[in-house]
């Protein structure tokens, strides 16, 4: 059981990050965590010694968020003031390539997303990947490969990247 623990505990900074990265709420991706905890120490006895805890904690997580996005697709939308940051010194050059690539990620459709993320931040290997969202290896390169194609061209300023360009054939 204490290793258990342990090992958990080591992943717990991944699962923040990873969490904040799909929610951009600390609260909300807060409760994310708590809740894939609460949930990992509940079902410790189906974890399997051997098998990588991260990756079992990361799928756990993952069908969490999937859960909570159903729920809220059934629920009323509600709108949200925007917020405003104001900051007190000009902001830098890497300042404002944080900001351009956050405000990129944010416009990534859900799916390709969420791969990029595993694989680029987390470091997960495709395979890995593919277990963690319930999909085919096959599926986690295309929707990689699109990420990265759509990333790229909204960071160059594009407008619709997802947008497929129709062409006449006669």
């Amino acid at each position: 059981m204490s290793y258990f623990l342990n090992e958990l505990e080591q992943c717990i900074p991944a699962l923040r990050r990873y969490a904040y990265s799909l929610l951009y709420k600390q609260e909300e991706a807060d409760d994310l965590v708590q809740d894939c905890l609460e949930r990992a120490i509940k079902k410790q006895d189906l974890w399997q010694k051997g098998t990588s805890l991260r990756a079992w904690l990361f799928t756990m997580q993952h069908n969490l968020y999937i859960n909570q996005l159903r729920k809220l697709s059934r629920q009323p939308l509600m709108t949200e003031e925007t917020e405003q940051l104001t900051h007190n010194h000009e902001p830098n050059k890497s300042d404002v390539l944080i900001r351009d690539i956050d405000f990129c990620m944010r416009q990534l459709p859900e799916d390709q997303r969420q791969v990029l993320l595993l694989v680029t931040i987390q470091g997960f290997s495709y395979k890995e990947v593919g277990k963690i969202i319930n999909a085919p290896l096959g599926t986690v390169m295309s929707r990689l490969s699109r990420a990265r194609k759509t990333l790229q061209a909204l960071m160059n300023g594009d407008k619709s990247p997802t947008k497929p360009v129709l062409r006449s054939v006669k």
